[in-house]
Order: structure tokens, then C-alpha cells, then sequence
């Protein structure tokens, strides 16, 4: 970096015209490596930064590699830049949560309130399952993050407008969240012996060994349909043990 200093004036004495020079050469020597090593020294971080570098961490490593220490390292930033944005991983965990549940669309939902529920409990399974432990890392946490409110939002709006009371369409809707977030957790779980295969003894539980295909045979997809059906369909149930409202005359 060669910036031009005016020296026309003769005002810059012996000494000073000297403690330029070791300046630039010191400069110099600190960018041999190309500016990319003042900028690196420089780097700005912001917390949009932090979570997406956390979510690619995440999905190349697993969730125990996602710490503070370990996303600054990734970043190539010192510690104290990712705990300034997060401040600490618990806080991390909530936004990388909330960062999720950010890539469940919203859009082009049906009308029909009873398929919008089930359409976005679909959404929300497949947001988990888009990265590598995604439902562990929502399970650990409660979140009032803003994308989290928009799904609950919608969810909750559309119970109630089916006609279930408030307390039917909050209750389910944490249901239908938990519930999924089970499924999805033992769907990215990473079994130690993938081969194994549990075989019930006719003899000893016979009703579990006529079942036995469903229980292991059984696919995620067939699981979760099954569950936000029966989930939705006892939220409807309650609609007519609901008390009718005097007509006023």
C-alpha cells in the first residue's frame, strides 16, 4: 500500500520522514499475504453470520461440534466476536432453532383449514429433517423467535377456525410440534448397530408379535401421517362436546 504523503512543503522533518517509511514497510509485511490477511484481522461478524456458519457447522459435524469455541474457529474470528452477537450457546441454540423453523414456507397453504394444519405439520417435519440433528436442536429449546410465532400462528388460527376452543388449539398445536419433533429425532437418530432388528417372542408377547411388521417395518412418513391425523381428528371431536351459547332474544 504505497499511499502518497505530501512532502512538497518540506514539512515533515528527518525523523518523521522515517517513522513513515517503518509505517509502510511494517503495513507491508502484515499484508504478504494479500489483503485478505488485513481483512481478516478486520473481520466485521454479525449474528446473521454467526447462525448461518452455526447451521453449517451443524449439518457437517452434528450437534455436538456446534459451540461457541468451535463456529469461531470455523468463522476464523476470535471468541469474543461470536459470543458479542449470541452471548451464549443457549442463546445460539434458540436462534439456530428459530433459523430452522425460518425455512418452512408459509406460502401457498390450502384453504381448507383442517389440510392447512396437516400441510404445515408436513412443512415443519421436513424443516427438522433438512439438517443434521435439526429436531435436536429445536427440542432443547423455547423459542419466541419470530419464525416460531409465524408457524404457531398459523397452526393455532386454523384450529380455531375449524371452531375448537383456544385451549383445544393450543394444547394441540404443542402436540402436533412435540410429536413431530419425537419422530424426527429418532428418524436422524444414528443407531450403533443398523442391522440389528428386534424379534418378539410369540410365545411371550403374543400380541406384540402379530403387530411386529408394523412396529419395525413401519416408515417415518406412514408414522407421522398416522399421528397428525388422529391429532387433528381429536381437536375436531371436542367441537361438539363444546357448550352451546344461549341465543339472545
Amino acid at each position: 500500500m504505497d499511499t502518497p504523503v505530501d512532502e512538497g512543503d518540506g514539512s515533515l522533518s528527518g525523523g518523521e520522514r522515517q517513522q513513515v517509511s517503518i509505517a509502510r514497510t511494517t503495513l507491508k509485511d502484515s499484508t504478504k499475504g494479500g489483503r485478505g490477511s488485513l481483512q481478516k484481522g478486520r473481520k466485521r461478524v454479525s449474528r446473521d453470520d454467526v447462525v448461518a456458519e452455526s447451521l453449517a457447522l451443524l449439518d457437517e459435524s452434528g450437534i455436538a461440534a456446534v459451540t461457541l469455541r468451535g463456529v469461531a474457529k470455523r468463522m476464523q474470528v476470535h471468541l469474543n466476536s461470536v459470543s458479542f452477537q449470541v452471548n451464549t450457546k443457549a442463546r445460539l441454540f434458540e436462534l439456530l432453532a428459530d433459523a430452522i423453523l425460518g425455512e418452512l414456507s408459509l406460502n401457498d397453504l390450502p384453504e381448507d383449514p383442517r389440510d392447512r394444519i396437516a400441510e404445515m405439520s408436513r412443512r415443519l417435519r421436513l424443516a427438522l429433517l433438512a439438517h443434521r440433528d435439526g429436531a435436536r436442536v429445536v427440542a432443547g429449546t423455547k423459542v419466541l423467535e419470530s419464525n416460531t410465532l409465524h408457524v404457531a400462528e398459523v397452526i393455532v388460527a386454523a384450529f380455531l377456525e375449524l371452531g375448537t376452543s383456544e385451549a383445544v388449539a393450543a394444547r394441540t398445536a404443542w402436540a402436533l410440534h412435540c410429536l413431530l419433533i419425537g419422530l424426527v429425532q429418532e428418524e436422524q437418530f444414528e443407531r450403533s448397530d443398523p442391522a440389528s432388528r428386534y424379534e418378539a417372542s410369540a410365545e411371550k408377547y403374543p400380541t406384540l408379535a402379530r403387530v411386529e411388521r408394523l412396529f419395525m417395518d413401519d416408515t417415518f412418513d406412514e408414522r407421522s401421517e398416522f399421528g397428525i391425523a388422529a391429532l387433528i381428528s381429536h381437536a375436531l371431536s371436542t367441537i361438539e362436546a363444546l357448550p352451546r351459547r344461549r341465543l339472545r332474544r
